[in-house]
C-alpha cells in the first residue's frame, strides 16, 4: 500500500499533460499502484473533459464523416492477424531488462546509479535510477534543485518517514537526508533531478566538485 502520493498540483498537471516525460513517467509509475490517485486523475480528467466542451465548436465539412467511411470501405488490402503478447511492464518497455540486471555503476560505498537521461532526448533534467544495498546507507546530501523520486523496489527511511515501493516524494534545497535501505531487498528508485546533489558529510563534501 503506498504512503506517499504526489500532490495535487503535480496530479493536475499531469492530467493536462504539463509534465515533461520522465515526471510523467514517474507518476504513471505511482498511478499504476495507487487506487487513491487513480480516482483523483480520473475526476480531474473527467472536468478536463466538461471544460473542452464548452469551447467553441469548430465547423467541419458535412460530407468529411461519409468521405472518411468511403476510404475505409474502399480498402481491400487484408487486416494483419494480431497477435497477443505478454504484457510487458512500462519499465521494462523503457529499459529493455529487468531493473536488477542493469549495468550498474558504483558512485558511492553502498550506491549504485545508472544515468538513463539518454533515453528522454531534449529533457534539461538528469533521469538516474539509484540503487541502495539492503541494511546500506547513502551518503548525507541535500539538493541544488528539486528531485522527484519514486521507489521501484524495496524500501528506505529519512527525515520524512519510510518509503516503500511505488511511493513518490519531491526532495528540494530545504531538505538534508541519508537514506537508509531497510528489509533484506536492495532499494531502487527512479529519481529526476533539476540539478545535481550537494554532499554535506564531513569528507564526502570534498567530492562535490566531481558530482555531475
Amino acid at each position: 500500500m503506498t504512503r506517499h502520493h504526489p500532490d495535487s498540483l503535480s496530479l493536475m498537471e499531469y492530467s493536462a499533460g504539463n509534465l515533461s516525460e520522465p515526471h510523467a513517467l514517474c507518476i504513471r509509475l505511482h498511478l499504476d499502484n495507487c487506487a487513491q490517485c487513480r480516482c483523483q486523475v480520473d475526476t480531474l480528467d473527467s472536468l478536463g473533459a466538461v471544460v473542452m466542451e464548452k469551447q467553441p465548436k469548430v465547423s467541419v465539412s458535412g460530407t468529411m464523416f461519409d468521405d472518411i467511411l468511403a476510404r475505409i470501405d474502399s480498402s481491400t488490402e487484408p487486416r494483419p492477424q494480431v497477435k497477443m503478447q505478454p504484457k510487458t511492464s512500462l519499465l521494462q518497455k523503457l529499459l529493455g531488462e529487468d531493473i536488477n540486471n542493469l549495468p550498474w555503476k558504483r558512485q558511492l560505498g553502498d550506491v549504485s546509479v545508472l544515468d538513463i537521461t539518454g533515453k528522454f532526448p531534449g529533457q534539461n533534467e538528469q533521469v538516474v535510477l539509484q540503487k541502495l544495498v539492503a541494511g546500506g546507507k547513502a551518503p548525507a546530501h541535500t539538493h541544488r534543485g528539486t528531485e522527484t523520486t519514486i521507489v521501484l523496489q524495496g524500501m528506505f527511511s529519512d527525515h520524512k518517514g519510510v518509503f516503500s515501493q511505488w511511493d513518490f516524494v519531491v526532495l528540494t534545497e530545504q531538505d538534508e537526508h541519508k537514506p537508509v535501505a531497510l528489509g533484506s531487498e536492495d532499494c531502487i528508485t527512479l529519481s529526476v533531478l533539476s540539478a545535481p546533489v550537494k554532499l554535506t558529510g564531513t569528507f564526502t563534501r570534498l567530492l562535490n566538485p566531481f558530482i555531475r
